[in-house]
Parts: structure tokens; sequence; C-alpha cells
């Protein structure tokens, strides 16, 4: 890529000269937890037993690239969720999920254009599919935490692409997606923060770091330091 350079305050651009044309793509895939929503969700679930500063070591680690094995280091976190109830679940989902800033504008936006829009995460469902619900996103690919009697297991749900999304999945299933939409990899956008978001962002034709690690920033076709989700389109225009 060519040097990176700060058009705004907050927000770089390498390997291309704006703007670009939104409507040139077809599928915006976005990571969930620290890029659509403002919390790791694993972490926050931890809070209920006493365990968060434990898991979020681990999830830190993970996000930055020094944990390579993110299917070792997801089981290893899930574990120390055994006994977590789903009225814990609903609690972190109410009183401390938030919408990153200009994510629903984002989107309004991707749609207006025809695009449609994944959430591929290594997240969970019970908030992936109602992160997805609430924005009205088109598709969404997540974990299944495994529950009995109310209560996690510490485990995961197999479920027909497989057990768990990690960066591979992520990346497998924005190619599966823009597959069915007859669309290349170069018309696909992926927005993420960590480590296991590099493999989708490696495939398409634009990368988007949000307030993400260095080594994803490094890599990223656009950083948005600063500001809301929406500080994308700052770079592309609706249509030609």
């Amino acid at each position: 890529m060519n040097a990176a350079t700060e058009i705004a305050p907050g927000l770089t651009i390498q390997g291309f000269t704006p703007p670009l044309c939104l409507g040139d793509f077809k599928l915006i895939a976005f990571d969930m937890d620290s890029t659509l929503i403002n919390i790791e969700c694993i972490d926050e679930i931890a809070d209920a037993v006493g365990r968060k500063a434990e898991v979020a070591a681990i999830t830190e680690a993970a996000m930055r690239g020094e944990i390579t094995d993110f299917k070792d280091s997801l089981r290893r976190r899930l574990a120390l969720l055994k006994g977590v109830s789903i009225q814990d679940m609903e609690h972190v989902y109410q009183e401390r999920l938030r919408i990153n800033p200009g994510a629903a504008e984002l989107i309004t936006a991707c749609h207006q254009a025809g695009l449609k829009v994944l959430l591929v995460s290594g997240g969970f469902t019970f908030f992936a599919d109602r992160v997805k619900a609430r924005l009205g996103i088109d598709f969404a690919r997540s974990n299944q935490l495994a529950v009995e009697a109310g209560l996690l297991t510490g485990e995961l749900v197999s479920q027909s692409w497989g057990e768990i999304c990690d960066g591979a999945e992520k990346r497998r299933t924005v190619l599966e997606v823009a597959s069915l939409l007859g669309a290349t990899p170069q018309q696909c956008i992926a927005v993420g923060d960590g480590a296991n978001d590099l493999p989708m962002m490696a495939a398409v034709g634009l990368s988007v770091a949000y307030h993400a690690k260095p080594a994803v920033r490094e890599k990223a076709h656009v950083r948005i330091h600063t500001g809301g989700l929406d500080r994308l389109l700052e770079v592309m225009q609706p249509s030609r």
C-alpha cells in the first residue's frame, strides 16, 4: 500500500484516492464487539461471575494478535462463563450494550446505495441477533452459547457451518455472502477492530479499521481514529 495520509483529523487513508463510490460496492461486513457496539460482550458477561479481569486479559491479547489461536482463546474464556444465567446476559444487553456512534447512519447510507449488510462476529447470537434486528442488518453469523436450565454450560452449540466463528470463518462468510449476491471480493467492504478481523479485511476491496488495534490499523485502507462509523462516508460519494 501507499503511505498513509490523514485527510481529516482522526481519519487516515492509504492505498486509494478518494472519493470512492459507495454504489460500486455490493456488500459491507461489520464485526460486532467494539465495532458496531461499544463493548466486548464476553468480558461483560464474565463480570457477572467476578471473572472480568481474567477474561478481558485473554480478549485483549487475542485482539492484539498476541494469541494467534482464536478458537483456543475463546474456549478458555467460555469455560470461565459456566454458570452465568440468561438473566445476567439480559442485564448486559439492557444496561451495558450501546450501538456505536454513526453505525445506524452508515448502514442506512449503505442500504440507500444498494448494498447488503452483514454482521459477522466471534461474539454470540444472543447479542448479534438483537443488534441485527435493531439496525436492520440483512445477514448475521456468530457463535451460539450452549444453555442448560437457564445457565451457560461454558461451551458452544455446533451449527451447520461449524462451531466457532473465528477469523477464517469470518473471511469465508464474507466471500460466501458475496457469491450469493453475485459480487466479487473487490465489491465488498469489511469493517473491524481486532486481529480476527484481518482475514476478512484482507479478502475485500476496501478495509476499514474502526478505533482498532495497531496491527489492524496498519493494514486497513481507511482508519477511523476518532468519531463514529459514519466517518467512512467522508471518503465516499453515494453514486457516480
